[in-house]
């Protein structure tokens, strides 16, 4: 399984043309890690938004969600037990922040 976290970038293709979107980073989780660690947070109300996400399927946020997912993300570092989960969870932090910053991103967590 695995819960991979993309950043996507839009790509303005010009007028009359669709909207696209382009990978600008990826974090993976090869390992399960960020699925374990949701499942340690979810349901007890700290974290509603990622309580969303579907290990199955896709959830978007974008640039007008960064604060609430960077304080959610400060959540999961609480419960993080190892230097890799740790690791996994500044690494989404970074993803976060960049969307703050970049107005023309998108962050997507995409399941098998």
């Amino acid at each position: 399984m695995g819960l991979d976290v993309v950043l996507y970038r839009l790509v303005r293709a010009g007028p009359g043309r669709r909207v696209a979107y382009v990978v600008a980073e990826v974090v993976p989780d090869p390992d399960d890690e960020l699925l374990g660690l949701l499942k340690r947070v979810r349901g007890g109300g700290r974290t509603p938004m990622l309580d969303r996400i579907d290990p199955l399927g896709e959830l978007v946020f974008g640039s007008e969600d960064a604060p609430q997912l960077l304080a959610e993300l400060r959540c999961l570092a609480e419960v993080a037990g190892s230097p890799s989960e740790v690791e996994q969870v500044r690494r989404l932090a970074l993803l976060a922040q960049r969307c703050l910053r970049q107005r023309d991103v998108e962050i997507r967590f995409e399941g098998d």
